[in-house]
């Protein structure tokens, strides 16, 4: 039981700092809500990882809405939550960049990396209640594509907004474990 605590452990460690392989094609699902409506429908164990998790769908918002200013402040926010949980410093630095700069552009092809990093974490966290959904857009970063996590299946697309809301679909959901 205690090797397979650690593995556990080890797994969740390395999931800030490791990126995964790419996915089959994921949906870009996105609402126009706040943070705090998403937090009702996830619930997880470790406020630390909530905090991640609130400050990553407030971010993925603002890129949906295209507004640089406010993707400023929420990755400013979201390296914060992600500097406070041991082993996601290096995934702290990209949000970082993101925080750097006011081009929308460069805010959502650094998103792709922070997605990558932040995607492996939620796939091994203790998801008490709700559905994540991971989603996909093939078209993004000139057709290589990518990911980004949403609380709903509907998709709403941050590497593009409303330049193309609904590109994208759902590859993955992440669900409480049984």
């Amino acid at each position: 039981m205690k090797k397979y605590i650690g593995i556990a452990f080890l797994s969740v460690l390395m999931a800030c700092t490791n990126a995964p392989k790419k996915d089959a094609a994921l949906t870009d699902s996105i609402t126009k809500t706040d943070t705090a409506t998403a937090a009702v429908d996830v619930q997880l164990a470790d406020p630390k990882i909530a905090n991640i998790y609130n400050g990553y769908i407030s971010l993925k918002n603002t890129l949906v809405a295209g507004n640089a200013v406010a993707a400023r402040q929420t990755a400013a926010d979201l390296s914060k939550a992600l500097s406070a949980f041991e082993g996601c410093e290096n995934t702290a630095l990209i949000a970082d960049k993101i925080a750097g700069t006011g081009d929308i552009k460069i805010q959502r092809k650094e998103f792709t990396p922070l997605s990558s990093d932040v995607i492996a974490l939620f796939k091994h966290v203790d998801l008490k209640k709700g559905t994540i959904y991971v989603q996909h857009c093939p078209m993004a970063n000139n057709g290589d594509g990518g990911d980004w996590l949403s609380s709903e299946s509907k998709i709403r697309n941050p590497y593009y907004g409303k330049e193309m809301m609904d590109c994208g679909g759902v590859v993955e959901e992440i669900k409480p474990k049984k």
